[in-house]
């Protein structure tokens, strides 16, 4: 519980007691309100469980938190029935006594809730035999049973319990539930007969016309409409949303069943049902002299039918009363009034007895045979204090109850609460308390009390009334200070008091009682012609319930207000004897709407329930009590002391943990087993310095958890990175084992092979042969060449040299076919050029190497460069390769800027805008040029073809040009690469002579001779 404390400005505190302002009401309601709101319907105030009805499902009632509370010390979990429910049980198991369950509130307030859920708690953790099964089925079916006779709608609750209920569960040593005994009180006979507006009678009637076969309803002269009915019809609301009734006759049918009601016993139980609807729809008349006819007998034959007895001794007792005087009886006819009371009151008797023969026979179903000893849980499911506009009768009796049962519970508790101090050995401080005796003995004492002087006023000869009822407690007790008229009480309680009220003053509050119908009610008297008749129906329930040794006790019964009292002693008396528990059922508001609190309302319920004295007297004392082991093990964290463990005893562990924590003297007692804090501020105080400190406690927690898996994980990681290295290391050395071994075997082979490898191949040199191979193309994949140019290829063993070739030439095909794949048509038709000019002049004529890596260009002059007229001149041949050369005169040598222009038919050598030369290719006899790296080309002609002579050109580009003419000429031959000195022809039967030599720098000159020198610069090789 104390692990709440932390949220308590939002959820409230678990256990009232520990409300600072424990004497404001406001405080009181505010901390109700809180927890509401968040869905926790239940607080403690000490062991009393206050339960707020939620109206809604919360889902707390499940096998699980069943399962949960089992076992649990009361204050370790949040407050629950099922707490109390463990708590009585645990208790009565491990001491062997008896306990009971006080459960009171207002009608709505879940009073019959909390008893199922008990009852649930128990048959769920209690241990089972399956010869045990029928006695706790028949316990939790007699619910449905009683609910279906004893509940009704009210205006505040939809299944109002309209009696008290008493239930004994009887367990063996084991703690198994053996049996069960159920006691009532005061049923609301009156409802059988009248109903206010908006509610219902007793269940029972609806769910038999709801839910009852045609053939019962035919045979009970019934009809489905509960409207047909006025007994059913008053309260205007025979439906209603929330009620299944033809569902809830499923379960009572079937409950008979199991708790062993007979065919016989439903047949006759269902025809008083009847009965009691038929009696209701009996019309009076007056006749001519003021007295009451029957005029119809309709209902009168059913009636004498399903009861068993003539229909005509009916209808005579309904309508005149029997006299008797001293030695003769006479009938005496009825008043209309008298006669509606007749009936009223035969209905009311016989629902009432019926009510009591069905809790007897559910009793007999669930008596144990075995008479060994047993303990016992009571519940005890009592109205709660009742204040209403107009209070009557009913309200008197269950107010007195309540005042018992409060005068019970504070001396219980004052009693628990001395017996413990004694025990602990703590002075006894002496509380202060309103001690409701006064009250108690204002309403029961014998010959004074309110009860008594109603008994004398309903026996007196005379005509008695309620008005002389009153005036007679006016002249008896008017004296007493909690009670008041409107004749004894000040001008100012005059006002709300009327003239046939008295007010008492309830531990509660202030309660004003209605006279009328007091004498009535107290009564209840059935007439003896009536009873006579009830006494000889054939229907063996009502047998049971009239018996003929009435009619022969000639003594007054005991009126209502006397039974009553009576029962409740015996209650008293029975609740002394047990160790208590209290439940008080609290009711949010009118609406039974979900989540709404009404605050006048609680106000209301808190006030009448007793709930501040109850928390006044269990604050008076101490606060807050814990044995040493469980307040030393929640708190020794707070002193380093006591943390982690403490070793000695608990009482000195805790005598430590306080001292260090610094209590005064006056906050605190220590008892014997247990510590005693007197403020709920110091226990706030120290449950928040623990909460503080949880965060360095869970860090430092943490750590050591953390630490603690780091080292364990590192452990087990070594272990197995052991074990795997020593699996790892032995793997390895086999590995290690087989390859060595299978490499001797393989250099024996190799060095057989290598012996025999010049002699014819056997199977043993194989794998010689596999070793050379596959060396060798391991080692050729390195040396294999790049380009086509490449030429170089690694040499091959002896053995392979065909293997070799065939892969060499595989490689050399492969690179031209990439080659190929790679080259344009431009580097196609340059390489064509380069292959000519190869044929012509390699190895032939110096500067050639130099030339290889020069591209040829398509030509060397732009067409815009070459004169439009010489284009004209040369018929606009298409012309295929132009080049800037120098020209040299045949005979001077003087040189002169020229164009050598070539088509596809001639060579023009063009000097601007005239062709000074034209050399058709047919007319061309060849073509020299020296070994040198000069620039000289001689364009050789026939003389016979009338040509100027033989052509003398100087041009760079000399590889270039003599490629391009070659290949435009397309003779084989024609060029001449000389050596030394060429021979030109200049004109016929004259030929000069070109010179060629090499000197430091280049020179073309004329010499002496006449001849043409030609000096070519030595190229450095």
């Amino acid at each position: 519980m104390e692990g709440a404390l932390t949220a308590r400005d939002k959820v409230g505190v678990q256990d009232f007691v520990l409300l600072d302002a424990h004497t404001s009401e406001t405080a009181f309601v505010d901390n109700l309100r809180k927890r509401f709101r968040e869905n926790l319907i239940y607080t403690y105030i000490g062991t009393l469980l206050v339960s707020v009805n939620p109206y809604q499902e919360l889902g707390i009632y499940t096998l699980k938190q069943m399962e949960l509370y089992q076992r649990v010390n009361f204050f370790e979990l949040p407050p629950h029935v099922y707490a109390i429910a463990d708590n009585a049980y645990r208790m009565m198991c491990s001491e062997l006594n008896n306990h009971f369950i006080l459960i009171s509130g207002e009608s709505g307030a879940g009073k019959t809730e909390a008893s199922k859920k008990i009852l649930q708690y128990f048959a769920a953790i209690c241990p089972m035999t399956e010869s045990l099964q029928i006695a706790r089925d028949r316990l939790l079916l007699s619910i449905p049973v009683l609910e279906a006779f004893g509940n009704a709608k009210t205006l505040r609750n939809d299944n109002s319990s309209r009696f008290g209920k008493y239930m004994d569960i009887q367990f063996d040593f084991q703690g198994v539930p053996v049996g069960g005994q159920i006691i009532s009180y005061l049923i609301e006979k009156s409802r059988v007969v009248y109903q206010n507006q908006g509610e219902r009678n007793f269940h029972i009637f609806y769910q038999l016309l709801e839910g009852g076969e045609e053939e019962l309803l035919a045979y009970l002269g019934l009809e489905r409409d509960p409207q047909l009915y006025k007994y059913l019809s008053q309260g205007h609301w025979a439906k209603e949303a929330s009620i299944n009734d033809k569902n809830d006759w499923k379960t009572v049918y079937t409950a008979f069943s199991v708790i062993d009601f007979t065919e016989a016993d439903l047949e006759n139980l269902f025809g008083i049902i009847a009965s009691v609807l038929h009696l209701g729809n009996i019309c009076f008349k007056e006749d001519s002299q003021g007295w009451a006819t029957i005029p119809s007998t309709h209902e009168i034959k059913w009636i004498a039918k399903l009861l068993g007895f003539q229909p005509s001794i009916l209808l005579e007792a309904l309508t005149h009363r029997k006299i008797e005087a001293k030695t003769e009886e006479v009938l005496c006819p009825l008043t209309l009034d008298l006669s509606l009371y007749a009936r009223d009151a035969m209905a009311k008797a016989v629902y009432g007895r019926t009510f009591t023969w069905l809790v007897n026979k559910i009793n007999s179903s669930l008596v144990n045979k075995d008479f060994t000893r047993k303990t016992v849980i009571g519940l005890l499911d009592i109205y709660g204090f009742e204040v209403f506009d107009k209070n009557g009768f009913e309200q008197f009796c269950i107010n007195y109850c309540n005042e018992k049962l409060q005068q019970l519970l504070i001396e219980r508790t004052l009693k628990a609460e001395q017996a413990e101090y004694e025990m602990e050995g703590i002075e006894w401080e002496p509380i202060q308390y309103f001690n409701n005796k006064i009250i108690c003995d204002l309403v029961e004492e014998r010959h004074k009390g309110i009860i008594s002087i109603l008994d004398e006023e309903c026996i007196r000869p005379g005509p008695a009334t309620d008005l002389s009822f009153l005036e007679k407690l006016e002249e008896k007790v008017g004296k007493h200070a909690h009670f008041q008229t409107r004749k004894l009480a000040g001008p100012k309680g005059r006002k709300r008091i009327g003239w046939m009220e008295f007010r008492l003053l309830h531990y509660a509050g202030e309660v004003t009682y209605c006279t009328e119908g007091f004498l009535e009610k107290n009564n209840d008297l059935l007439y003896r012609h009536l009873k006579e008749v009830l006494c000889r129906s054939r229907n063996s329930i009502l047998s049971e319930c009239f018996l003929v040794a009435e009619l022969e006790n000639r003594r007054r019964p005991p009126t209502v207000g006397t039974q009553f009292k009576n029962s409740l002693s015996s209650l008293l008396e029975i609740l002394i004897s047990k160790e208590p528990s209290y439940i008080r059922c609290i009711k949010p508001n009118e609406g039974k709407e979900p989540s709404k609190f009404d605050d006048f309302l609680i106000r209301h319920q808190v006030k009448y329930l007793g709930l501040m004295e109850h928390l006044r007297v269990r604050r008076a004392g101490f606060a807050y009590r814990r044995k040493y082991e469980h307040f030393l093990q929640r708190y020794k964290s707070l002193c380093p002391d006591t943390w982690p463990h403490w070793h000695g005893p608990p009482a000195q562990g805790v005598a430590r943990l306080i001292q260090y924590i610094g209590y005064g003297r006056e906050e605190y007692k220590l008892g014997k087993t247990k510590i005693f804090i007197r403020f709920p501020k110091t226990l706030f105080a120290t449950e928040d310095a623990l909460e503080f400190s949880k965060h360095q406690l869970v860090a430092r927690i943490q750590a050591t958890y953390k630490s603690c898996l780091g080292r364990r994980a590192y452990v087990k990681k070594r272990q197995a990175a052991v074990t795997l290295e020593a699996h790892w290391r032995g793997a390895l050395a086999r590995k290690e084992t087989r390859r060595r071994k299978w490499a001797v075997q393989i250099i024996r082979k190799l060095i057989s092979g290598f012996i025999n490898r010049n002699k014819p191949l056997s199977p043993d040199d194989k794998e010689f042969i596999v070793l050379v191979r596959r060396n060798y193309i391991l080692n050729l994949r390195h040396h294999v060449p790049k380009d086509v140019l490449d030429k170089s290829w690694l040499r091959p063993p002896a053995i392979l040299e065909n293997a070799s070739d065939l892969l060499r030439k595989m490689c050399t095909r492969n690179l031209v076919r990439k080659y190929c794949s790679e080259i344009t048509a431009e580097r196609k038709a340059q390489m064509q050029q380069k292959v000519v000019t190869s044929e012509v002049f390699r190895g032939k004529k110096d500067g050639y190497a130099q030339s290889l890596n020069q591209p040829f260009a398509d030509s060397r002059i732009d067409e815009e460069a070459i004169n439009p007229k010489v284009l004209q001149l040369i018929c606009n041949e298409k012309i295929q390769y132009g080049i800037p050369v120098i020209k040299y005169d045949r005979k001077g040598f003087k040189a002169r800027q020229r164009q050598l222009l070539l088509t596809r038919n001639s060579a023009y050598v063009v000097e601007l805008a005239k062709v000074k030369q034209k050399i058709e290719y047919s007319a061309l006899k060849g073509v020299s040029t020296s070994n040198l790296s000069d620039g000289i080309l001689v364009i050789h002609v026939f003389p016979e073809d009338k040509q100027k002579g033989d052509a003398i050109l100087q041009c760079e580009h000399i590889f270039e040009v003599v490629t391009k003419l070659v290949m435009l000429v397309k003779k084989e031959n024609i060029v001449r690469v000389v050596q030394g000195s060429l021979q030109f022809y200049i004109s016929p039967g004259k030929e000069g002579t070109i010179v060629f030599h090499t000197g430091p720098e280049e020179q073309i000159y004329k010499d002496k001779n006449g001849q043409l020198t030609v000096v070519s610069a030595r190229i450095k090789s």
